[in-house]
């Protein structure tokens, strides 16, 4: 069983800002200044759709960024961390999936599968050698899915706000009547602040593929390190989540890290500090053992 630890990241801020961190963590970057930012690319795929992605070549290992559902590679985590990883010199790329953002194709015509194919293409054709994933709420889920099946690609994964299964067992926890009554309309419509339209409507056809992406009922066969980061106040995704995870992953090296005040998109500057933080440790870590 992996084992677990409560922990904030090693290394202080002082060697932080001496060894090339302060591009990410002044407060002007991380407030939203663009400076060297990347262009926008299109990955053409075979009767598939287009992927817009943005990269930054660099050392390895690279950081590759997996954003949430139904957000894009523009929010704040995602450019936080193109700033961090421009000014250590390491490579990074961050992507839209498949009807998220610039990207071609529908949301609502996308799957856990789909997404997961989306992130497997980014890795083999896109990212050169070992990455850390990190992962934001369907993100972390898609980060162990990919972890799985591209084990010597991955070198680290960092969750936030991990949402491993929660879409399918958030779903069977509902009362029975509950269930039927969506199966009948054939769409469980969800409320949510994170949407314009206040709410996520997720088709029985998606649940039932999410089913067959489901990680959390055995050991997890990831052996690489796995940081996962939640916040107690998250409101959307339960921090236990990420406890259920640490327990599962096969690997030694396994620690959660616990925001008291942290809410389920962890953007505050001090949320997106521990990111970084937790990253640079990492890279630190996986440069030390090489």
């Amino acid at each position: 069983m992996a084992a677990v630890a409560l922990r904030l990241c090693r290394r202080g801020l002082p060697q932080i800002l001496s060894n090339g961190g302060p591009a990410a963590l002044s407060s002007k970057r991380l407030q939203g200044e663009k400076r060297h930012k990347s262009t926008v690319q299109f990955a053409s795929r075979p009767e598939l759709p287009k992927l817009a992605y943005r990269r930054v070549k660099g050392k390895s290992p690279g950081v590759v960024y997996l954003p949430g559902y139904g957000s894009n590679m523009n929010g704040q985590k995602a450019e936080a961390l193109e700033e961090f990883c421009r000014s250590l010199g390491h490579s990074y790329l961050r992507f839209d999936y498949t009807g998220h953002g610039a990207s071609e194709g529908v949301m609502a015509e996308g799957t856990i599968g789909t997404w997961k194919k989306d992130v497997l293409f980014v890795m083999d054709e896109l990212a050169e050698g070992p990455q850390i994933l990190v992962g934001s709420s369907i993100g972390g889920w898609l980060m162990l899915l990919a972890a799985i099946a591209r084990p010597e690609k991955t070198a680290a994964l960092v969750g936030i706000s991990t949402a491993a299964d929660h879409i399918v067992t958030s779903f069977n926890s509902l009362p029975l009547e509950a269930r039927k009554e969506f199966e009948e309309k054939g769409e469980w419509t969800v409320p949510t602040k994170h949407s314009e339209e206040g709410v996520y409507k997720f088709s029985m056809d998606f649940l039932r593929e999410a089913e067959n992406h489901c990680v959390l009922q055995s050991p997890i066969p990831i052996t690489c390190p796995v940081r996962l980061i939640h916040g107690l106040k998250d409101e959307d995704v339960p921090w236990h989540i990420s406890m259920q995870v640490a327990e599962r992953v096969l690997s030694p090296d396994v620690d959660v890290i616990l925001r008291r005040h942290g809410q389920h998109r962890m953007s505050e500057k001090d949320d997106i500090k521990l990111m970084v933080y937790t990253i640079d440790d990492l890279i630190d870590k996986l440069t030390t053992m090489v």
